[in-house]
């Protein structure tokens, strides 16, 4: 199989792993030669939020080494706020290996394929812990969390003090390709973490902007100005703020929780996770009522589509009766021009009898001459030309016949 994808045998073993194909395991082959080979595993029946499919050039997500919770272990206990997520831990190194950037702006990895976590680099320990933190509390509590195919992502606005009317930020912020998902059982609600921004005063000094607080003013003399202005710009805060939300198009819901200065958002893991369970009922018929509605207007759209066929068929079945009728009243109008054309000829060659040798041997040859150039008079080979309607067009409808060409 590696071979016929022109891949490496250990990259085929990361795609059947990514897609949760089971494979042979080790001493598969030497069981097999003589004879003990175990069972062949069944494939599992996929569960929300895999990755179904991949073709060579593809990106594999990341692989989910979920834990279901144990009835012993406590919703946050000492392991789950130790260990890392496995989310966490394959985006890292390419959080590290970002972009080049301003000193303090946000950072913007390579790889798209990551953890839906914004960030400056001062701020990054803090938002991955804390995502690290959430994640292991979910998937504690029974819920996976994965980056999801195939579902929507909504605008994130990163300002502490948001608008009624948000306005473009340049430079754009990160997004990942694909968002990061809880599934409170079937029911996938979006995750995004990012670092909050705040309008800060910054002077231009010399060519670059800093921070007002940071500039310190030169000594004023009769012979130099200090030849500098301010202006606002929205810098990261190291504020973090959790946007939920509902990762389909057709719905549009989400709720956040935003830290201050004196409450930490890592605090309130228990109201967060407890939050989006309460929310899942809600979303799940906000999300069935949506897909009532899509499935209605598809069905809609189904029938006009049908209606549309109907019509042009119709049309097509109309237009083949009046070409075949055409077609056989110029048959007709040319039989009877042949049969017109023979009987001159025939009526001029009785005429060329009565005359004298010379002018009769001149009349045949200029009779001669205008057969050749009349060219065939078969009327029979026009007719077998003629085609019916039903040979003109079939109509796709079995019980719709060509009615008006057989009245």
């Amino acid at each position: 199989m590696a071979q016929q994808f022109d891949v490496s045998n250990s990259y085929m073993a990361r795609v059947c792993t990514a897609l949760n194909v089971p494979r042979p395991g080790r001493g598969y082959w030497a069981k097999l030669a003589v004879g003990e080979a175990p069972r062949r595993l069944p494939l599992p029946e996929p569960r929300p939020g895999d990755q179904l499919s991949w073709q060579p050039g593809g990106e594999l997500s990341p692989v989910a080494k979920f834990r279901s919770r144990q009835e012993d272990e406590p919703l946050l206990g000492s392991r789950s706020q130790s260990r890392a997520h496995w989310l966490v831990n394959s985006a890292r190194q390419h959080f590290d290996a970002c972009r080049p950037g301003k000193e303090g702006d946000y950072l913007k990895p390579y790889k798209k394929l990551l953890v839906d976590v914004t960030s400056s680099k001062a701020c990054l320990e803090k938002a991955l812990g804390f995502a690290s933190v959430l994640f292991n509390a979910l998937e504690t509590a029974g819920h996976r969390v994965v980056l999801a195919q195939r579902m929507h992502r909504i605008e994130i606005d990163e300002k502490e003090v948001q608008s009624k009317h948000p306005t473009h930020r340049y430079p754009s912020l990160w997004t990942p390709r694909e968002p990061t998902v809880v599934f409170i059982g079937e029911v996938p609600i979006g995750l995004a973490i990012i670092e909050m921004s705040e309008e800060v005063l910054m002077r231009y000094v010399n060519g670059e902007y800093i921070r007002d607080a940071e500039y310190k003013p030169p000594r004023t003399s009769r012979y130099s100005a200090d030849r500098t202005w301010t202006t606002t710009s929205a810098l990261p805060s190291g504020r973090l703020r959790l946007i939920a939300y509902c990762p389909s198009w057709r719905v549009s819901w989400s709720t956040q929780w935003q830290e201050t200065a004196k409450s930490p958002l890592q605090n309130s893991i228990r109201a967060i996770v407890k939050g989006l369970q309460d929310s899942a009922n809600d979303l799940a018929e906000k999300m069935a009522e949506a897909e009532r509605i899509a499935e209605a207007k598809h069905q809609e759209q189904l029938a006009a589509i049908e209606r549309h066929k109907r019509e042009e068929d119709r049309r097509k079945i109309e237009q083949s009766v009046k070409d075949s009728r055409d077609h056989i009243e110029q048959i007709i109008q040319q039989w009877a021009n042949i049969k017109g054309i023979e009987q001159f000829l025939t009526g001029v060659e009785q005429q060329a009898a009565k005359l004298p040798p010379d002018e009769r041997r001149a009349v045949l040859q200029r009779l001669e001459m205008a057969s050749e150039f009349l060219g065939s008079r078969d009327p029979m080979k026009y007719f077998m030309e003629w085609k019916t309607p039903t040979e003109r067009y079939k109509s796709p409808y079995a019980n719709r016949a060509h009615s008006q060409g057989n009245e």
